[in-house]
């Protein structure tokens, strides 16, 4: 069966896990990026305010995940999507009405709570759960729905502001998004409650962080992110390192963007053929050979070849993640085992640009931080070949 044959016969469930994929645009750093100035202004806040503050939301959001994320194991998604949708609007009133800076961040908080946290979780596990034979295939589609959100938010947001305010655009965009929420959720099609909530007394449910499976994976899963998570936020470095400018760099972010494409699509046919434990030994690769390029050559080609290549990887991410997940603790409790895969991303992420500030500061060079990069990704695919034979194996 191909993509085209999934589409039309379940159109309504890929529509509900794409839209939550596209909505957690607005809890993503690349969206709130661009509204960094004007909410710092709002909220009285200096920069390195805002970045703390933005730190601190974002490890917290991290904390509250681990809590509530599982819960999409028994509570029907219907009411899942209900309530985050609704934490999501009270959130974006907080962020654009509050006059007082600490009900701003609490509003910041939940919209990045529920946007790059339990909508990103929603759409993920609803592909992921719900599909068997076409699981890679399901979530190649869905995952579509975030490089969509990075193409046409950006120039969306350029124009927009010609006209309105950042409050205004918001509030726009919002309500955009919620007409084909509000269609799905009261005529679409849902999924039934995955199971019932286990009892205080019940352990069979996965323990991650209790088990060593989960802390070898976690290097190779989490390489990734926190990379690009530093490329991003210092770029201008990183441009600087590279004998090359901001205004290439934009361009290969639109570049990135139109990677993810081939990276979802193909990375779905490759999961659903060769399977998730194959896939994860390679869709790094091409990370890493852009690493390489970029140590070794440098210019205005090798921040193409590390947005591209990161690009493809990302494309493929979620799925071998997820695939791996259930490999290991099974569908029914991917909620769970999501969760805190999610949480360790959202810490990682946010004490990333700490920690690589640090080493800038400290003088270090951009390219011997590349390097450290390339080690890291490297460190996380040797600790995770014991896992990955043992999962085969089973």
């Amino acid at each position: 069966m191909g993509y085209r044959t999934l589409l039309r016969e379940h159109r309504t469930l890929l529509s509900i896990a794409f839209l939550a994929m596209f909505t957690s645009s607005l809890g993503q750093s690349f969206f709130i990026g661009l509204f960094q100035a004007p909410i710092s202004n709002h909220l009285n806040l200096s920069i390195s305010q805002f970045g703390t503050g933005y730190a601190l939301i974002t490890l917290s959001a991290g904390f509250i995940m681990l809590h509530f994320g599982p819960s999409i194991d028994w509570v029907a998604p219907r009411r899942f999507a209900t309530i985050v949708l609704l934490l999501l609007v009270a959130g974006i009133m907080l962020l654009t009405f509050s006059p007082w800076w600490g009900l701003g961040l609490l509003g910041l908080g939940l919209v990045r709570l529920c946007g790059q946290g339990l909508l990103t979780h929603l759409g993920n596990t609803l592909a992921a759960r719900e599909f068997t034979h076409l699981r890679g295939r399901a979530m190649g589609l869905v995952g579509l729905g975030i490089p969509l959100g990075e193409a046409l938010l950006p120039p969306l947001v350029a124009a927009g502001l010609i006209w309105l305010t950042w409050q205004g655009f918001w509030w726009l965009l919002a309500a955009a998004i919620a007409l084909p929420w509000l269609w799905l959720l009261i005529k679409g099609t849902w999924p039934p409650a995955p199971g019932k909530k286990p009892s205080q007394r019940d352990t069979r449910g996965p323990k991650p962080f209790r088990e060593r499976s989960f802390w070898l994976l976690l290097p190779l899963l989490m390489a990734l992110p926190i990379t690009m998570t530093g490329l991003f936020i210092y770029q201008a470095q990183l441009t600087e390192a590279l004998d090359s400018s901001l205004a290439v760099y934009a361009l290969a972010l639109t570049g990135m963007g139109l990677a993810k494409l081939p990276g979802s699509l193909l990375g779905g046919r490759w999961v659903d053929k060769i399977g998730p434990v194959k896939l994860a030994r390679y869709y790094l690769l091409p990370y890493a050979l852009a690493m390489l390029v970029a140590m070794l050559i440098g210019g205005n080609i090798s921040v193409w070849a590390l947005m591209i290549g990161g690009g493809l990887a990302t494309g493929a991410q979620e799925m071998v993640a997820s695939g791996l997940l259930i490999k290991l603790w099974g569908a029914e409790h991917l909620g769970q085992a999501r969760s805190a895969l999610s949480a360790s991303m959202v810490f990682s992420t946010g004490i990333a640009p700490a920690i690589l500030g640090w080493i800038l500061g400290a003088g270090i060079t951009f390219e011997m931080i590349i390097a450290g990069m390339l080690a890291f990704i490297i460190a996380g695919w040797l600790l995770a070949q014991p896992v990955l034979k043992a999962v085969q194996k089973g």
